[in-house]
């Protein structure tokens, strides 16, 4: 799968009692860096992201750069709380990590609870075209109830 591509499939994972998980190959290979690095971050309760490091780092640096240029002008004076929560947020939301073996992820102990899936447990490996997911099988099934529905009226929106 070169970087071009998109990244999909689902297959499923145990999470071992060091709390490992081996990833698909291709799908590691999709978010991993040169130098093994990728980016592992807090989507929603019982979803973990998994990212090449550079790309997030970018997304950031221009999300940040853009409230920094909102401070910086004054606009952001009534909103301090607002900025707070986000950096909150932002302090304890991704970890950068590196796969042993380019596709064994040891999941940190500041993502497990988070993910709320024990050791032994089974996750669901997930490509979202930009990134990989990690769900937690409940939430998973959660989200497909949810947003299968919407597939065909979202591509149709997406493509248009």
């Amino acid at each position: 799968m070169s970087a071009d591509s998109f990244i999909t499939g689902e297959c499923r994972r145990t999470i071992d009692d060091r709390f490992r998980i081996t990833l698909p190959p291709e799908m590691a290979e999709a978010v991993t860096d040169a130098d093994g690095e990728s980016i592992l971050v807090k989507e929603r309760y019982g979803c973990l992201s998994l990212w090449r490091a550079a790309e997030w780092q970018k997304r950031l640096d221009d999300g940040v750069s853009l409230i920094r240029q909102k401070i910086d002008a004054g606009r952001m004076e009534q909103r301090w709380g607002e900025v707070q929560r986000l950096g909150r947020l932002l302090s304890t939301r991704s970890q950068k990590v590196k796969l042993a073996n380019r596709s064994r992820l040891l999941v940190p102990d500041s993502c497990r609870e988070f993910l709320d899936v024990n050791a032994n447990q089974e996750v669901i490996v997930v490509g979202a075209v930009i990134c990989i997911e990690i769900w937690n099988p409940k939430a998973w099934q959660e989200i497909l109830r949810q947003e299968m529905p919407e597939f065909g009226p979202l591509l149709q929106q997406l493509a248009d």
